[in-house]
């Protein structure tokens, strides 16, 4: 099936919302071993979804002000990962880490133009190698990143959701007229885009993410029809809360604006270097955003922070709809289920908005596993989205690829509160040549500056959310702590394999 147009998205039929999540029958959850499941007549199939731009700000991670309710209850039905980092903190090098299970350093992805397959020409991704093993996989939405879909990975084209227009995304008139009025009054900017932020009385099919769900709908009815033994992974890949922060007015009415608090520490952590810092430009791009480095109001701010609660609830009915259509069909008791977020996002936390930064905000990331049959849980042990190509090989019963750079945490879906993995590991590249390497560990995380082109650092950062959980203070500077800034700077430069847990 080639990539379906826009108007053959529009023409496709919105479903409602959904109201429960799973059937009773999956809610009566008995214990199982993941790890002796095997292919069989009957092998599990799998539902993939990837979100954009989404911070663990879920009910279910303790922010009670938030309405998800539907991944709140795939939470209380699966694994809830409290402490999942992403390898770094924008959309393509995040998806080539998690789709290949390979870091950063080794696909050489740290923009949004490079392809993986330039640096590993025969790779195996984590799609491709369940179509290797007799899965048919299909892709619908954002996956990989767009223009950089990657054809061998899929039983048939993936499904793209736009032209790659941006206007797109809106659907009120006044939108495309701010965007016109933006060219014309700064036209020194650069490339811009339209508002912010769009409040449309349109139904949810109007937008983007709803048609998406649609789509990935209907491939589970096409599935119910062939009664084929053949099991499937299905792809599907949603934008919001991605600005702009668009969707219909119901879902911003969830929220009252008086409430939404804004982040009072604007300033960046005392002694930080100016390399840990960012200037967000994307979200300066959007009409209505000041684009001359100057900070953003508590009014905007609190409308900006509005906008991404309203699409994370957007979205959350969206998966909502996707699983009980997954029950609907048939397929909910034989369905290996995984919600995995590229990266994280800045709310002015540190006067910062976006992602392309090494913070706590930007690589902390929700992840929710689901296995027909095993014990709900939650854990506290570190993980990272490499980690999740080899544990879903191993809940399917399929062999793990010798390439991988990431580690199952079957075992933690085992016993929740095991010992896990010391550290896990971060990066982001500045424009200078300068790689920022990061490790977090429980308490503390350590960023090291280095020129790429001998290694030598240039900036360090240290910070102790025990203590600090609001990264104020960098304690790399100054004599207090270098006995911790010397540990875990040799724990970085051991790296990941020297993380691992012990087997």
């Amino acid at each position: 099936m080639e990539n379906i147009t826009r108007r053959e998205l529009l023409a496709i039929t919105s479903m409602g919302v959904a109201g429960s999540l799973l059937s009773d029958t999956l809610a009566q959850s008995v214990t199982v071993e993941p790890e002796k499941s095997a292919v069989t007549a009957k092998a599990m199939n799998v539902l993939f979804i990837g979100v954009d731009d989404l911070r663990p700000q879920l009910g279910c991670y303790g922010h009670k002000q938030m309405v998800t309710p539907n991944l709140d209850r795939l939470s209380e039905r699966g694994m809830l990962f409290r402490n999942t980092y992403c390898q770094q903190a924008v959309c393509s090098p995040s998806r080539s880490s998690l789709l290949t299970g390979c870091r950063p350093d080794t696909t050489e992805v740290y923009d949004l133009v490079t392809s993986f397959r330039d640096a590993l020409p025969d790779v195996v991704t984590l799609p491709q190698h369940f179509k290797n093993h007799g899965f048919f996989v299909e892709s619908v939405g954002k996956i990989f990143h767009e223009d950089l879909n990657d054809r061998a990975s899929w039983s048939i084209p993936a499904v793209f959701d736009t032209s790659g227009e941006e206007r797109e995304q809106y659907q009120l008139p006044q939108s495309y007229r701010e965007e016109a009025e933006r060219l014309h009054q700064v036209p020194s900017h650069g490339l811009v885009y339209g508002p912010a932020t769009e409040i449309a009385d349109v139904p949810d099919g109007d937008y983007l993410d709803a048609r998406i769900t649609a789509e990935a709908i209907r491939r589970f009815k096409i599935q119910n029809a062939k009664k084929l033994n053949t099991p499937f992974f299905l792809a599907v890949g949603y934008h919001k809360p991605h600005l702009p922060f668009v969707c219909p007015r119901k879902y911003w009415d969830l929220y009252d604006p008086s409430k939404i608090v804004v982040p009072a520490d604007k300033k960046k952590p005392k002694d930080a270097p100016d390399l840990a810092m960012t200037n967000f430009d994307e979200l300066r791009h959007y009409y209505g955003v000041p684009w001359n480095n100057e900070p953003l109001s508590d009014v905007l701010s609190r409308h900006l922070i509005h906008g991404y609660y309203a699409g994370v609830s957007f979205t959350d009915v969206q998966i909502g709809r996707l699983i009980r259509a997954l029950n609907e069909e048939g397929f909910a008791d034989n369905t290996i289920i995984v919600f995995w977020v590229d990266h994280g996002w800045h709310l002015g936390d540190h006067g910062l908005w976006c992602k392309h930064t090494n913070f706590e905000h930007a690589t902390h990331v929700p992840l929710i596993v689901y296995r027909p049959g095993m014990t709900p849980a939650q854990t506290d042990a570190l993980v990272e989205n490499v980690d999740i190509y080899p544990t879903l090989c191993e809940l399917a019963g399929l062999p793990l690829p010798d390439h991988l750079e990431g580690t199952s945490f079957v075992p933690l879906m085992q016993q929740p509160k095991r010992s896990w993995k010391k550290a896990v590991f971060s990066q982001y590249p500045r424009s200078n040549h300068v790689m920022g390497y990061s490790i977090r560990t429980e308490r503390y995380r350590y960023t090291c500056w280095r020129q790429q082109h001998d290694n030598n650092i240039v900036a360090e950062e240290l910070y102790d959310y025990f203590a600090d959980p609001a990264e104020s203070i960098n304690l790399a500077v100054g004599d207090d702590h270098l006995n911790i800034l010397h540990a875990l700077r040799e724990q970085s430069n051991e790296g990941w394999l020297a993380a691992k847990p012990a087997t």
